[in-house]
Formats: structure tokens, C-alpha cells, sequence
């Protein structure tokens, strides 16, 4: 799936990717309602209704990333929420295996992400897997989600790469879509975001169900 004699730099993006998604869906999802609901007086059911109406108006934008905006419009400390629940934060398998294998390949190994700065701590937090990043780079930094065309030329600048000879590995496919029109050159969707759920429909995009099946050659 990947020529890796092409590839300078690798981009991975965090949640649904490096991390089983089930943490952000069972917070976003279940977790956050709850409190919600205590917080207002109304049943779960209520509370969801409202914060999916809420999720779905910024959904694609750097504010549906951005636990401060939450925080805000809620009324709710939401990093204080996430720790309530961060037992559930995990790595997928093998990626510890995948990353050590791009550092021995002599491969640019950059986090990149759509979450903000405060959950990106948290998670590297609880999975030490920061070492192994040459670095991480919050979209949030740059004022634009990854899946808005105006990312990537401010990316550029920033995390100067090539895109003919980088490789990016994401589960949302308007990120990947975006990606492509900016140029890079090759582009991987992830089967199983989350592992509680079934296989995502990556269409157009050829995707990986295991960090062992892309293992680049030391």
C-alpha cells in the first residue's frame, strides 16, 4: 500500500488512527451528555438530543475540536470531564511497533492533529507515546482544521515537507480528501477507528486494519 522509497516525511493523525476512537465516541457521545443532563436537570435522552444538535452545527471546524469553546458554551469543565473517563484512552496494536519502525527507517515522524491542546496532553499523558514523534503539531496552532483547503499552505511553512514525497495516515476522509488536492502524494485510511464498532467504509482511499501490514524495511 505504500511505496516507502518515496517517503520523507509521515504525517499520522492521533484519535481513530494511533488511538482507538472509543474514548472521544464514549465521551462525545455518552459521558459528556450525562453530566449535561445533571448539570440542567433534564433526562439523557433530552441532553443528547441538544449536544448532537450542537456537535452537528460546527461539525468540520476547528471549534468542534476546541475543548475551550466547549468548555464555554457548556458551562463545563470538559478537560476535567475527559479525565474522568481517560482509563479508556488506548494505543492500537502494534502502533508502538509501527512508530519504532519509522524512526529506525530514518522516516520525519509528525503527529497531526485536529484535537486541541489540552486533550493532545492528556492522551500523550496516559499513553507515552510522545517520544516517538520528530514532532506533534495541534491544527489549532495554524487556525484551521486539517480537513479545511486553508490548512495545508499554512501547514507548509510551519513543518516544512514535500508533498509528493509524504505519507499520510488518517481516519477522516475529508482530511484525506483535502490532502490530496494540496498535493501529497500518498494517502492511507484506517479500517477500524473504533474498536467497539465495525469496519468504516474508507471508499476511495485503500486503508490500514493493521500497523503490521505497512511496516517500512529498517
Amino acid at each position: 500500500m505504500i511505496d516507502w522509497t518515496r517517503v520523507q516525511t509521515v504525517f499520522l493523525d492521533m484519535d481513530g488512527t494511533l488511538l482507538d476512537l472509543y474514548f472521544d465516541n464514549h465521551f462525545w457521545l455518552e459521558h459528556l451528555p450525562l453530566r449535561f443532563a445533571e448539570r440542567e436537570g433534564l433526562d439523557t435522552e433530552a441532553a443528547k438530543r441538544e449536544l448532537y444538535a450542537r456537535f452537528e452545527r460546527v461539525a468540520g471546524q476547528l471549534e468542534w475540536y476546541c475543548l475551550d469553546y466547549w468548555s464555554r458554551e457548556l458551562g463545563l469543565d470538559i478537560v476535567a470531564l475527559k479525565r474522568e473517563v481517560a482509563h479508556l484512552i488506548d494505543v492500537k496494536a502494534h502502533v508502538r511497533e509501527f512508530l519504532d519502525a519509522l524512526r529506525a527507517a530514518g522516516k520525519r515522524v509528525v503527529l497531526l492533529t485536529n484535537a486541541h491542546g489540552a486533550s493532545v496532553a492528556l492522551k500523550l499523558e496516559y499513553t507515552g507515546i510522545e517520544g516517538h514523534f520528530d514532532r506533534v503539531i495541534s491544527s489549532h496552532a495554524l487556525g484551521a482544521a486539517k480537513e479545511s483547503d486553508a490548512f495545508w499552505p499554512r501547514l507548509q511553512p510551519y513543518e516544512p515537507f514535500t508533498p509528493e514525497r509524504t505519507l499520510l495516515i488518517d481516519d477522516n476522509l475529508s482530511v484525506l480528501r483535502a490532502a490530496r488536492r494540496y498535493g501529497l502524494a500518498q494517502l492511507l485510511a484506517v479500517r477500524y477507528p473504533d474498536s467497539r464498532q465495525g469496519a468504516k467504509d474508507t471508499q476511495e482511499f485503500a486503508a490500514v486494519e493493521d500497523f503490521r501490514q505497512i511496516l517500512p524495511a529498517g
